[in-house]
């Protein structure tokens, strides 16, 4: 589950921790790094127990209205929802029950919320569409679910308060683990019980290798990297950039030299992004262009053994202004908003109260 999208920003926002907080101990921020990585996966499983306390609360409700229906005597209410046949699967799996045995928090902490969750579903177009329908397969069990996770589990403001207030990693990383959880929907088949299997923590070792790797190589060789970005610089207004600028180039840097088999094109794409969602609305366009011009330089210098497009040609500043694409908006507008200050600020108490306590 832990992919390398997920990788990249979790070391972007532990260098930047780790430059923020005074005391820089390379083993305690490895260990923060998988730590971190870690908390992915229990949100990814803690969110798919999401779906199985909502199921549970519909089912309260539905015996309590047929309780009250069988004493009236009036028409039963459906069980249809409370009995969906992909939740009753997720709530029997194996994996899922084994996880959450080991964790302290639950579902049953936060009823409320839980509750407010089955209140909007209820008056969704979702739910009353397919308390109407006459498809009685799984497939559109599963189906519903996906819609109702995508729709009012996805992008829910006061859900996502909810998870931040519980992990400090998890408001940033629940964007990339909704994905996943949507992933997991869509794969699961009756055939498989409550042997389903659900989304390994990494894909392979390779992967978690990658992380340690990645992270040890940006932090060990930063004045080098560093002074390739000043070599290449020329041309660029160096101290306009951000410092969230520098730590993102600086990690670029070291997966171009460290890992061959990644195309220098896809490094550069990914830390442009990550530029664009975690530092200032320019960040984008210059570490574009610093990325490519300091890649040349170590193709250039024989550093790096790998090939890149050729330039393209240069146009004027109305002609770049006439083709230029809507910019992608920031996902937060600022690094204060993200984990990564927040990590850095928790780590610098942890070590002022250690001293205090010498």
């Amino acid at each position: 589950m832990i992919n390398r999208e997920l990788i990249r920003i979790k070391i972007v926002q532990l260098t930047y921790a780790y430059y923020q907080n005074g005391n820089r101990n390379m083993d305690n921020a490895e260990k923060e790094l998988l730590f971190s990585l870690a908390k992915a996966y229990d949100l990814y499983n803690y969110l798919l127990a999401l779906i199985v306390s909502i199921t549970q609360e519909e089912r309260h409700r539905v015996e309590i209205a047929a309780t009250r229906a069988n004493r009236e005597g009036t028409e039963a209410p459906s069980s249809r929802f409370a009995t969906n046949k992909f939740a009753v699967q997720l709530e029997e799996n194996k994996q899922l029950n084994l996880f959450m045995e080991s964790q302290k928090r639950r579902w049953e902490d936060d009823m409320e919320a839980v509750r407010k969750l089955c209140d909007q579903i209820e008056q969704s177009t979702i739910y009353q569409e397919y308390m109407a329908s006459d498809d009685d397969s799984y497939e559109a069990d599963r189906e519903v679910w996906r819609k109702i996770y995508r729709t009012l589990i996805q992008e829910n403001p006061e859900l996502d308060a909810i998870l931040e207030e519980k992990s400090l990693y998890w408001n940033d990383d629940k964007e990339v683990v909704d994905t996943f959880v949507i992933k997991t929907i869509k794969r699961f088949d009756p055939a498989n019980g409550a042997d389903q299997e659900l989304l390994p923590e990494y894909r392979d070792e390779e992967d978690r290798d990658f992380a340690l790797k990645l992270f040890r190589s940006t932090i060990l060789n930063a004045d080098e990297y560093q002074r390739y970005m000043s070599e290449s610089s020329r041309n660029w207004d160096f101290s306009r950039l951000a410092y969230m600028d520098i730590v993102i180039m600086q990690i670029a840097i070291a997966e171009m030299l460290t890992f061959p088999n990644i195309p220098v094109t896809v490094t550069i794409n990914e830390y442009v992004d990550l530029a664009k969602l975690y530092s200032t609305p320019r960040s984008g366009g210059y570490i574009n262009g610093m990325l490519d011009t300091i890649a040349r330089h170590l193709i250039q210098m024989g550093k790096m053994m790998k090939t890149m497009p050729e330039p393209r040609p240069h146009r004027s500043r109305n002609e770049r202004q006439d083709v230029r694409a809507p910019r992608r908006e920031g996902r937060r507008p600022t690094i204060a908003q993200t984990s990564a200050q927040r990590v850095a600020y928790r780590q610098q108490q942890e070590g002022e109260q250690a001293e205090n306590e010498e």
